[in-house]
């Protein structure tokens, strides 16, 4: 079988946000490199879309992803430069709870002030605001008196479909190979090698990653499917009213109660006409290809009323779109990134746990010196 195929030194399977970095990562060693992706990315179909993602430094899920958010925005930078896109913007962020019960977020107790702390000792500018000084630089941010906030100056958002597209423009220019609506179906080992069957024929590869978001359940064993969930997110765009300024605001968290649903983010009028503001769910539907991808008025109604009101100034109520994505989720929100069972070479990373844009452009690059057999620590691996 080996004299019938290339083989190739690197396949990656599942090209977004992790895969598509650790995919250009890969392919500038001048590697026979591979990709692999059951839709065609950039795609509405995973956790990689909807137009815009929050980045922040310090991140108050753990103190040990703050260095993995920052060599990202380093990353994204340097991928400005080379690919000629614009879609990294640290027009600042803000973080708010009500300061009577401590917000709890991704199995992180009291996230604010664990977000202060980490910002102080890893030295990241930032400010405390009272509701007073809220109010006055941000009106439509109906802060409550008791409310509490930490403002991050290097804080802001991406675009992810551009930020995907960039990487892999770049890997193509550095001669990957990249198969799209190619669902891989099986990886097997023979002969020291792995076997990556798709619908459209076999490929070798000395080493692989699969970093396929929520269809990493194709992969694993029946056993372990239960410890991933897959959790239902609705994206929202509500129209701004004619006479309020939402331009020139930073991205915004906001933690109103002490559970991980009472909570709404949100981001700046990209179009002057609407802002995206969404929450968060954890309810398992099982799989990815089990998704409701439509949303109903009612749903839509159910958030203004819980999530909007007396909280968002400046709006009309009416919701100009909304779109469907999804959390692959751990029970401690933590990443899984471990070594491919048995005699197979190479990595699986999945379960980020709707936290990991912002740390996916160094964490595919980790990985993928990882892969090279650079003898690096990765992050939690399990």
């Amino acid at each position: 079988m080996q004299s019938e195929h290339p083989v190739f030194d690197f396949a990656v399977i599942g090209l977004g946000a992790v895969g598509s970095s650790a995919l250009y990562h890969l392919s500038g060693s001048g590697a026979k490199v591979i990709g692999f992706d059951r839709f065609d990315p950039p795609h509405s179909m995973g956790s990689s879309h909807g137009e815009t993602r929050i980045t922040r430094l310090a991140v108050g899920e753990g103190e040990d992803y703050v260095a993995l958010a920052k060599r990202s925005q380093e990353i994204w930078q340097r991928i400005e430069r080379q690919s000629g896109n614009s879609f990294f913007f640290p027009c600042g962020g803000i973080l708010m709870d009500s300061g009577k019960v401590p917000w709890d977020k991704h199995g992180s107790q009291g996230f604010l002030e664990r977000t202060v702390s980490f910002a102080e000792k890893a030295k990241i500018s930032h400010e405390r605001y009272d509701q007073t000084q809220i109010q006055e630089s941000y009106p439509n941010l109906l802060l409550e008196k008791t409310g509490k906030s930490y403002f991050e100056n290097s804080a802001g958002y991406v675009y992810p479909e551009k930020c995907i597209t960039s990487f892999l423009n770049l890997a193509k220019q550095n001669s990957a190979e990249i198969r799209v609506n190619s669902p891989v179906l099986s990886i097997t080992e023979s002969e020291g090698l792995n076997v990556i069957r798709t619908g459209a024929g076999s490929f070798l590869a000395e080493k692989v990653l699969i970093s396929a978001g929520g269809w990493i359940k194709d992969f694993i064993s029946e056993s372990r499917k239960r410890n991933f969930k897959i959790c239902r997110q609705i994206l929202h765009w509500l129209e701004i009213d004619r006479d309020s300024d939402w331009e020139n605001y930073p991205v915004f968290m906001w933690g109103f109660g002490s559970k991980a649903e009472d909570f709404i983010y949100g981001f700046p009028s990209l179009d002057g006409i609407s802002i995206k503001v969404a929450s968060e769910a954890f309810i398992d539907v099982e799989h990815p290809d089990n998704l409701n991808r439509e949303v109903s008025s009612s749903e839509q109604k159910e958030f203004w009323e819980a999530k909007i009101k007396g909280r968002l100034n400046g709006l009309t109520g009416r919701f100009i779109k909304s779109e469907v994505c999804f959390y692959t989720v751990t029970e401690d929100a933590r990443f899984v990134i471990e070594e491919l069972p048995g005699k197979q070479n190479g990595f699986l990373v999945s379960a980020c746990s709707g936290h990991g844009f912002k740390h996916a452009a160094a964490l595919g690059e980790q990985l993928a010196e990882k892969l090279m057999g650079q003898n690096l620590t990765l992050p939690e691996i399990r």
